[in-house]
């Protein structure tokens, strides 16, 4: 596998390129609950354009969008503050956000053809944030460009959780990029209006409380003594091309008709949650626990166009393992699907209730043999347009905690559109799965 070098500048802060609003921002209950406070790490690589029209130094016209970008959202280039009960809040003061250039001496296609996670040296692509859990007093977005010597470059980006989630993170990059392809101002402009996503007053949390709790660990018994190291942790990629999922569709073509209805998420989710109980173990007594986020602004009409923060509900999925195991993979299917359909409004407020109250509560531990899954397979990365560079590849750069897989969109070696999940479990765990997902494709 290549090595990756780069050599970067000296990180400086870049402002709005005029003056903004000197005011502060509260964020939403779904934006700074513990969970969120964290920097994401993305990278997203882009190749240019063979007519030459584009700028000379890519990270130049890059940094100079960066400015006018901020003008819009300007609340990005301020700072967090924590403030009465742990509430987070923006202080917009126009510091700016951190940026690098560096260089690489390779080319983008010594990454990989077709290009796909785990991208080789990543922390080479992105600029330093320090301790990614301390979000309060720094920069909320942190930005590295990387030429290559092919002429394209990959923008390395580490965003602050709580000021938005994917969708959000990626309405910003692309506002920088249309500004970077000569737009007046970003084709999707930012809305603010964090207080539909507040908790209400009294809260009740009713609704989601049961199955949101069945996610934590109980806090230790006083006296307990020290937790035990956990158990070191190997990730891997699995890839998920049309044949694996024509595959997957066949096996539950016949329970009640979900071969051609089914979703791909339901299909790959339900197979993986599988796969990943029995190389836990799971006795058959066991509940086995699925959790996945969906992103509420096209089922709830009160999230306007540009809404950029948190706005996710959260679907909790149980069975015992031994109904799991023993029943059909339609089985699982469906009830994945049932748990994506509730986006009612009293799940949206009964969330915001919920997350408002995990600031009252101990530091929270997840069980870890919960399958939690982020799906960024459409959240319009490849809407990220230049115009004179061309998207090829990117997405979270490595996993920001263990216990969340991801799954992405991509091609395959024969160019056909695919979805790589990432996985972190175990090692011991890791071996048992791996030997599950090789069971899958020898029954078909």
């Amino acid at each position: 596998m290549v090595t990756i070098i780069a050599r970067r500048s000296k990180p400086h802060l870049v402002a709005p390129a005029c003056p903004t609003p000197c005011e502060t921002k509260t964020l939403s209950d779904m934006d700074d609950h513990p969970g969120n406070r964290a920097y994401v790490p993305l990278v997203e690589f882009f190749v240019r354009d063979d007519d030459g029209l584009g700028p000379e130094d890519p990270a130049a016209a890059i940094e100079a969008a960066l400015g006018e970008a901020l003008v819009y959202y300007y609340p990005v280039a301020g700072r967090m503050q924590e403030t009465a009960g742990g509430k987070l809040a923006v202080s917009c003061n126009g510091e700016g956000v951190a940026f690098v250039e560096a260089d690489a001496a390779v080319r983008l296609e010594e990454l990989g053809t077709p290009l796909l996670p785990p991208y080789p040296c990543v922390e080479e692509l992105l600029c330093d944030a320090g301790d990614a859990h301390v979000v309060v007093g720094k920069p909320i977005v942190f930005m590295q460009v990387t030429r290559f010597q092919c002429g394209g470059f990959a923008i390395g980006l580490r965003i602050n959780h709580c000021i938005a989630d994917g969708f959000g993170m990626i309405q910003f990059l692309r506002a920088v990029a249309d500004v970077a392809r000569g737009e007046a101002a970003p084709a999707v402009l930012p809305v603010w209006e964090r207080h539909l996503l507040m908790a209400r007053a009294p809260p009740s949390t009713g609704y989601v409380h049961r199955k949101l709790m069945l996610l934590l660990k109980d806090p230790p018994a006083a006296g307990a003594g020290a937790t035990p190291p956990a158990a070191s942790v190997v990730c891997r990629h699995f890839l998920f091309g049309p044949a694996e999922i024509s595959a997957l569709r066949g096996r539950v073509a016949g329970y009640d008709d979900l071969g051609a209805s089914c979703t791909r998420f339901e299909l790959l989710t339900a197979a993986l949650w599988r796969c990943r109980v029995a190389a836990w173990g799971l006795a058959d007594d066991q509940r086995a626990v699925l959790v996945f986020a969906v992103n509420v602004r096209r089922r709830w009409v009160r999230i306007p166009p540009g809404y950029y923060g948190n706005a996710l509900v959260f679907h909790v999925v149980e069975a015992d393992a031994g109904e799991l195991r023993g029943r059909p993979l339609g089985h699982a299917v469906v009830l994945v699907r049932e748990a994506k359909a509730d986006t009612s409004e009293e799940h949206v407020r009964s969330t915001a209730d919920f997350m408002a109250s995990m600031r009252e509560m101990p530091p929270a531990t997840y069980h870890e043999e919960t399958y939690m899954v982020s799906d960024w397979t459409r959240l319009g990365e490849d809407e990220v347009d230049f115009g004179w560079a061309r998207r090829v590849g990117g997405g979270v750069a490595m996993p920001p905690s263990p216990l969340v897989s991801f799954n992405a969109k991509c091609v395959n070696s024969d160019g056909d559109e695919s979805v790589i999940v990432t996985m972190a479990l175990p090692e011991a765990v890791m071996e048992r799965f791996e030997k599950e997902i090789d069971k899958i494709w020898s029954k078909n």
